[in-house]
């Protein structure tokens, strides 16, 4: 079995690729099929938890589950090829392997969807888990054993804490460097271009 150390989970919204214009688009189109207003200018800064918390800012309860399905249905189309990497996430992943690691991905976002979007970037990492938000992505982390976790937001702090991994936050989605320092993080990087480095330092430990 692959030692916690050399196991490394990312997150992947605002940590491996920018989902912002891909799914901006798919809430404008919801909005358009729907008629119901969303301010989906508003909904890309606050990216992280799952769409069910964001679907009640402009839904009626009942029908979430049916706007959520709507939603992930129309995504592949709108929003896969919309959406570039992050600067560093290929030399991330690589560098996990360099090391001779393996990288998996948690992530809050639909699974299917999240490896169409890996897919299409060509970001291969050994395993992509999905539909996990904060502390639930724990159960992931110490499933594959994930000594780290990278990840963007408050919630991927917690998430790793939980799992008992190091955190690694990255200042690159909705949550300032300090809020991920407060949140508990055990290192802030701006962005995953610091990631080689750092792992280079942390592996030698």
């Amino acid at each position: 079995m692959t030692s916690r150390a050399l196991t490394v989970g990312f997150d992947l919204d605002m940590t491996l690729i920018d989902s912002r214009p891909g799914i901006h688009a798919c809430y404008r189109e919801l909005s358009a099929r729907t008629g119901t207003y969303i301010d989906a200018d508003l909904a890309i800064t606050r990216l992280g938890p799952p769409l069910v918390d964001e679907l009640v800012n402009w839904f009626p309860a009942e029908r979430i589950d049916e706007m959520a399905d709507l939603y992930r249905a129309m995504y592949p189309a709108i929003a896969i090829a919309a959406t570039p990497a992050l600067t560093g996430a290929r030399e991330a992943i690589e560098a996990v392997r360099a090391a001779g690691g393996r990288a998996i991905v948690v992530t809050a976002k639909y699974e299917p969807n999240a490896k169409l979007h890996l897919a299409h970037l060509g970001i291969e990492p050994d395993e992509v888990i999905g539909d996990l938000w904060a502390e639930q992505k724990a159960e992931a982390l110490l499933e594959h054993a994930a000594g780290v976790y990278v990840g963007d937001h408050v919630g991927d702090v917690r998430g790793a804490r939980k799992a008992r991994a190091y955190s690694v936050a990255v200042a690159t989605g909705p949550c300032p460097a300090e809020e991920l320092r407060a949140a508990g993080a055990d290192v802030v990087l701006a962005d995953l271009t610091e990631f080689p480095a750092w792992l280079t330092e942390y592996a030698a430990r």
